[in-house]
């Protein structure tokens, strides 16, 4: 492949502007340029007018016009930042066995509400498994379909009641939940009967 030309190539920290082929003018400061796919990362103003946040915009060259370096970045550009990869690679182990965890619920044949109550459980402790379509909770406590209060069972102590506090948190919670909804399709029931008449 032959070497970028004048205008082919941009630095990171360069701000650029171009015409987008829906006619769209993107401005921003380049993040990442990759030459081989000809594919600009940018940096833009924020959409959503909040300053304290930017807009990210992959653009592919091959679909702009008038790409305009407004300024170049005269100094290096400042060292990218260390990545702790063992914090990345412990959570990447933590999401597959979430998802895993997942998978296993739905296939084992647990109920929507088991399967619901398991991740408002899993929110607050992360120390819950599935066990057939039992759900244990940091070894101590074992929840059994249908999953109410009634059906956490455990040696009594402090494991046990912190956890029927928060089965009895997740029900109220879906029960409000159904009342809002409830009145919400009441009110549009009237509002729609009151149209029609």
């Amino acid at each position: 492949m032959a070497a970028p030309g004048p205008g082919e190539y941009f630095s990171v920290g360069s701000h650029v502007s171009c015409i987008t082929c829906l006619g769209q003018r993107l401005q921003g400061e380049v993040v990442a340029f990759d030459y081989p796919s000809k594919m600009l990362t940018l940096k833009c103003a924020p959409s959503s007018g909040k300053l304290n946040l930017s807009d990210v915009v992959l653009v592919n060259l091959a679909y702009v016009s008038d790409v305009d370096v407004i300024s170049d970045r005269a100094e290096t550009p400042p060292p990218l930042a260390s990545l702790n990869f063992n914090k990345l690679v412990n959570r990447a182990r933590a999401e597959k066995e979430d998802k895993l965890s997942q998978a296993y619920a739905v296939s084992a044949g647990v109920s929507v509400e088991g399967q619901q109550l398991f991740q408002t459980i899993h929110k607050t402790i992360k120390e819950c498994r599935w066990q057939e379509k039992n759900i244990i909770v940091m070894d101590d406590v074992v929840i059994s379909p249908p999953y109410q209060v009634d059906n956490c069972k455990g040696k009594e102590g402090s494991a046990l009641s912190h956890v029927r506090k928060i089965v009895e948190k997740h029900f109220r919670d879906l029960e409000s939940q159904k009342s809002v909804q409830h009145s919400q399709q009441a009110q549009q029931t009237q509002k729609d009967s009151a149209l029609s008449s």
